[in-house]
């Protein structure tokens, strides 16, 4: 019998990565270290194995080493991929997506993660009135359905004092700056303020971006930069990105996040000593959420803590956005000054999330949330008003293209983000099964051939300005 390397098992150094989402009882185990025998050995497949090769290999055989007649292929078209009998996860969108006896998929299989993976930062349910701030709370706003939910939510129904913050990305679509607009008819009691960094740094910032991720999406991390100064000026207490839950979760299941990482906003032990700490070295102790904002920043500013590299959760998402935003280093300078200053003076504004399926009533439905602020703020849908996912960028469909294909031709680990979730949107029935894929058929970046929105990128890199 000839054996071989499962279809998406690769060969790293002395150890088989796995570039795909495993069942429930192997999930995130995408790593299995070799032996120098078994390393030997594996290079020489597919081939017959000798009994004393079979006993060598015997670990991982039946998972990483199958008969050539039970290899896996990845599709090449969606029409010919296998979906979760529950969501709309599937095998060309996701490759190597496991499923078990009954169809479904690993996300469906943990249902119930979903319950305990709300936030990687604390969850409020109540934002007081400020005493020493013209504002009671910040939103990085972008004009999409999300941030103009959350900004109807905070203004309209709890009534507070919202400083809106919009970072203008050159590929901003029309509908987005429609939303903006009529919004700021809509709201008397938010002040919005509008940030466009000039076309040279920005083009700096993006080639190197572009050859890093194969993209030059920087949302949110370069807003966090642009804005944390204006933050600690003003002294707002709490700011909020406004992702919503599927956002949150897909942080889990792409090995971004580990779930100590949903726990931690919890750790009051944690939070004390971090605290006894501050405290001897002479600076006021933190509040909730507020060591998060800290980090936050100075992961931007400074790249990824040691601690965070050792424990393996480096992203090199956010690794490559800080590495191409370094390029144009006075951007950073009045970042660096900010956390110096709000860390010493304790004046750091708390970095918080609303749940968006407690406050919507039970799930965060996409259709009900589009029709609520047409209605309330003058939003403003794409042409055909069916795209429930990421509403108000050009570059989205180009973003999900090259982390897919990337991810596809296992030139990354990262699973493309908006895989992730359609998949859990439709699992949770912010959006039905049918919708959800046809949302992929039709909207999504999921292509192996490039995507001719891609243009948009290129085009403003190679400008000359």
């Amino acid at each position: 019998m000839i054996y071989s390397l499962q279809n998406r098992w690769i060969i790293e150094g002395k150890t088989l990565y796995y570039y795909g989402l495993r069942n429930k009882e192997h999930l995130l185990k995408n790593r299995a270290k070799l032996s120098r025998q078994q390393l030997e050995i594996i290079q020489q497949l597919p081939k017959e194995l000798s009994s004393d090769e079979i006993g060598i290999l015997r670990p991982l055989i039946g998972t990483q080493i199958v008969p050539l007649s039970e290899i896996r292929k990845t599709p090449e078209r969606i029409e010919d991929a296998q979906f979760c009998t529950t969501c709309s996860a599937n095998t060309f969108m996701i490759p190597g997506l496991e499923f078990n006896e009954k169809g479904e998929c690993p996300i469906c299989q943990t249902k119930e993660l979903a319950k305990e993976l709300r936030s990687v930062v604390p969850l409020i349910t109540e934002i007081p009135h400020a005493k020493n701030s013209r504002f009671d709370v910040a939103l990085f706003y972008t004009g999409g359905k999300d941030s103009t939910y959350l900004l109807y939510y905070l203004a309209k129904v709890k009534k507070l004092r919202v400083l809106a913050l919009t970072w203008e990305i050159p590929y901003m679509s029309d509908n987005a700056r429609q939303s903006i607009e009529n919004a700021k008819r809509h709201f008397s009691t938010v002040e919005f303020v509008n940030r466009y960094v000039n076309n040279s740094d920005m083009q700096t910032i993006y080639k190197k971006l572009y050859e890093l991720s194969g993209n030059t999406c920087a949302c949110p991390s370069l807003a966090y930069i642009l804005f944390y100064p204006i933050l600690v000026e003003e002294r707002v207490p709490y700011f909020i990105a406004g992702n919503e839950p599927v956002q949150l979760i897909g942080l889990y299941y792409n090995g971004l996040a580990p779930k100590i990482a949903y726990a931690f906003p919890k750790m009051k032990a944690l939070q004390f000593f971090i605290n006894v700490g501050r405290l001897l070295t002479l600076r006021p102790p933190l509040k909730r959420g507020q060591f998060h904002t800290l980090m936050t920043m100075k992961q931007l500013a400074y790249g990824d803590p040691w601690i965070k590299k050792a424990a393996g959760y480096s992203n090199a998402l956010i690794s490559n956005v800080v590495e191409a935003i370094h390029q144009v280093p006075n951007i950073v300078k009045p970042l660096k000054r900010s956390i110096r200053k709000s860390s010493w003076t304790g004046h750091i504004p708390a970095f918080v999330q609303i749940d968006f399926d407690k406050i919507s009533g039970g799930t965060y439905d996409w259709k009900s949330v589009k029709e609520l602020i047409e209605k309330e703020c003058g939003w403003v849908a794409l042409p055909d008003n069916t795209k429930g996912l990421h509403t108000s960028c050009k570059i989205e469909k180009c973003k999900e293209y090259s982390q897919f294909i990337r991810f596809y031709r296992c030139k990354s680990k990262m699973i493309p983000f908006s895989a992730l979730e359609i998949a859990l949107a439709s699992g949770n029935k912010a959006l039905s099964r049918e919708e959800s894929i046809q949302e992929i058929k039709t909207h999504l970046g999921f292509s192996l051939e490039e995507l001719p929105e891609c243009k948009i990128m290129t085009h403003f890199i190679e400008e000359k300005w």
